[in-house]
């Protein structure tokens, strides 16, 4: 029998996501016949290694999202104690994970990206944007933490009340459109979902709360542009050295002109969310890949780089 640790919790804003992913995983890995241990990360990392000594798994689900957990921190925890691990690697998460840079990389494939720029809350002040409108989102989480769209001086009046001093923002163009999302494995892109809120944009909320979004797969856009789509995000995936899947999110912008609609990258997420609302448990799910299948292939793929 296998044994198993997920590592879930952590110390980001996406803590409470990560328990939800971790606690799902678990049991997908319970019924599924493994020896499962759970472990909440804290700052206490000398705790943590003991514990993997004292358990001693065959493999590591990093169950982890954002800071520390997603930027290649973990990882490379991992591959001093040379225990394999879900998910990629040091180099390709932390390039995921600093979006600017994300963005330059991918617009190197001739993908469209939105125009960035890193932004702290005394720019804003300072007059230092774009015109309306735009997106100010923070340049290293997910799971839509922080995420402003602002429209007007309203908008913007808001958003300064909430932006922290001392946080690295990124400012990009708002692009019209549709929200797609492409999972990825090592073999190819597996689909598209497109998601719709029920009102709003896209934001925590909507991804984490049952009810406030439909998830579309596969994505009703036309074919020639669907495959366009995967190939892209299946470049972005390789480009990155990604490992076991990705998620790669866009915009389908089919509103500034609508005889040639345009896809737009908006960023790469290296551990996507396992949870039950999760965007590639959806796309899996419609090729004929159980959520517990999923989880297994993942662990069964579970590896060092080095």
């Amino acid at each position: 029998m296998k044994t198993v640790v997920v590592l879930k919790g952590g110390m980001s804003d996406e803590r409470t996501i990560s328990l939800q992913t971790g606690e799902g995983v678990a049991r997908a890995l319970i019924q599924a016949g493994y020896r499962v241990f759970s472990y909440d990360v804290t700052p206490d990392i000398p705790a943590l290694v003991r514990f993997l000594n004292e358990t001693k798994p065959d493999a590591v689900f990093n169950a982890l999202h954002g800071r520390y957990g997603e930027d290649g921190c973990i990882q490379g925890m991992l591959e001093m104690m040379r225990l394999p691990y879900t998910h990629s690697g040091v180099l390709a998460s932390a390039l995921a994970m600093d979006k600017e840079r994300a963005k330059q990389m991918v617009s190197t494939l001739g993908i469209a990206v939105p125009k960035t720029k890193r932004v702290t809350r005394q720019d804003i002040c300072d007059g230092f944007e774009f015109s309306f409108p735009y997106v100010v989102k923070p340049n290293d989480s997910g799971s839509s933490v922080g995420v402003f769209l602002v429209f007007n001086e309203a908008d913007r009046a808001r958003m300064l009340d909430v932006l922290s001093d001392n946080v690295l923002y990124l400012m990009e163009d708002y692009i019209p459109g549709r929200e797609l999302s492409v999972a990825v494995t090592d073999a190819g892109a597996l689909g598209i979902v497109e998601i719709i809120p029920k009102d709003g944009f896209y934001d925590f909320s909507h991804k984490y709360t049952a009810g406030t979004a439909l998830h579309v797969v596969p994505a009703p856009i036309p074919e020639q542009d669907s495959q366009t789509l995967m190939t892209a995000a299946y470049q972005i995936h390789r480009l990155f050295g990604c490992k076991d899947v990705s998620r790669s999110d866009f915009r389908y912008d089919d509103i500034t002109d609508p005889e040639h609609p345009r896809f737009v990258f908006l960023e790469l997420n290296t551990n996507p969310g396992m949870t039950e609302l999760s965007l590639v448990p959806d796309v899996a799910k419609f090729r004929g890949i159980s959520y517990t299948d999923l989880v297994c292939q993942l662990i069964e793929n579970a590896r060092c780089e080095k």
